[in-house]
């Protein structure tokens, strides 16, 4: 067994014609940059790419395993130089279940299968060229067509105030939506952990994953996982996230919730910060609250005698959070020791303060472990770390 890293929801700003996938993605957010920022900089063993229903997509994919740039592996999962991609789409869902739309996750194996779920969707949707489209089936329709094509089925930042789970979609309980035995694992998102969240009865039942929702090239690896398997592909990953055969999530990195943009209760008007309890802004007034991830989270938890046990989840700050590390420190910094992933996990604080200064490095120490000085994020605005 091995230790391998993976961030598995990663968007596609424009195809490789220059055509949009997701409109509020960075337009050099290519599936080509993606690669090989995952590959070369990030340091990343397995990347989730959820825009690959998009044909275009799809078509560039087929173009590069043609070239020898992608192989397809027996196991699942294109292999790029040393990241394997597993093929993604993120959907929403808005049926008559639904409270609000819900953003969900669906991976497969192979192309082929990418190309039949796209085909299939686009007999649903309105624009199957774009990111995160509303598909107009029921959800337990579409998890069980996902079932049939032998892929993984996530819910995703299940409790953003915005397109999500429990932010927006239910009630209470995912079965007012979902069918809970087709669900492979729930996506936590920004203002969330796993300690926030572990005395939620139904989530019981599933892995918790963390990942970053990139939509730009910098915010890859926001959010990841170590994973233990075999060899980074798509059975492995299904393995990992079912705890069999010694496959696992082993940790979890993210940001400390406080840092999150939708932690904090605030005031949809004018952003003031409010108490979980706050009814009308008392700055202006206003009666449009967002409710922050923390209260949405104590109202569905409850006092648990067993706990499934997990893996430790670490407050970790990317490094492009870290004040006064600015580009030309971090190419300084990737020069010397390969990728982030090597920054972040394998060199020491004395390796780094032979490159950076001193009170930088020490600032990278502590963004590894989650020991920097946070201010709160709310209401869409994340949180910022405090340098002195």
């Amino acid at each position: 067994m091995q230790e391998f890293y993976a961030d598995l929801h990663i968007h596609i700003g424009r195809t490789f014609n220059g055509r949009a996938v997701k409109i509020t993605g960075s337009k050099t957010l290519t599936l080509a940059n993606i690669l090989e920022t995952a590959s070369a900089r990030k340091g990343l063993d397995i990347i989730g790419i959820i825009d690959c229903h998009s044909p275009e997509v799809i078509e560039e994919m087929a173009w590069m395993m043609e070239q020898g740039l992608l192989k397809e592996l027996e196991q699942g999962g294109l292999r790029y130089q040393e990241t394997t991609l597993i093929p993604g789409s993120e959907i929403e869902i808005y049926d008559e279940n639904c409270l609000g739309p819900i953003h969900v996750l669906a991976y497969f194996p192979t192309l082929n299968l990418m190309r039949e779920f796209s085909t299939w969707m686009s007999n649903h949707m309105k624009n199957i060229h774009l990111s995160s489209q509303r598909i107009y089936c029921d959800a337990r329709t579409l998890q069980q067509k996902v079932y049939e094509l032998s892929g993984l089925f996530i819910p995703a930042h299940v409790f953003t105030p915005f397109k999500s789970l429990f932010g927006k979609g239910v009630q209470r309980s995912l079965t007012e939506v979902f069918d809970p035995q087709l669900i492979d694992a729930i996506e936590l998102g920004l203002s969330s952990d796993t300690y926030m969240v572990n005395n939620i009865k139904e989530l019981q039942a599933y892995p918790f994953v963390s990942n970053s929702d990139a939509h730009s090239l910098g915010k890859i690896a926001r959010e990841y996982q170590k994973l233990r398997l075999t060899d980074a592909n798509f059975s492995e990953l299904q393995l990992a996230l079912q705890e069999q055969q010694g496959r696992a999530i082993t940790a979890n990195y993210g940001l400390n919730p406080l840092l999150g943009k939708y932690h904090q209760t605030v005031c949809a008007k004018c952003g003031e910060q409010l108490d979980n309890m706050t009814t009308v802004c008392p700055k202006c007034n206003s009666t449009q609250i967002i409710k922050g991830v923390a209260l949405r989270i104590q109202e569905l938890s409850e006092q648990l005698v067993n706990q499934r046990v997990r893996p430790p989840y670490i407050h970790q700050v990317p490094l492009d959070f870290i004040p006064g590390l600015g580009p030309k420190m971090m190419d300084r910094l990737v020069n010397a020791f390969g990728t982030e992933m090597n920054i972040l996990h394998r060199i020491s604080l004395k390796q780094l303060e032979q490159i950076v200064p001193q009170k930088i490095a020490k600032m990278i120490d502590l963004a590894r472990t989650g020991q920097l000085a946070i201010k709160v994020g709310g209401g869409g605005i994340y949180g910022k770390i405090q340098s002195e």
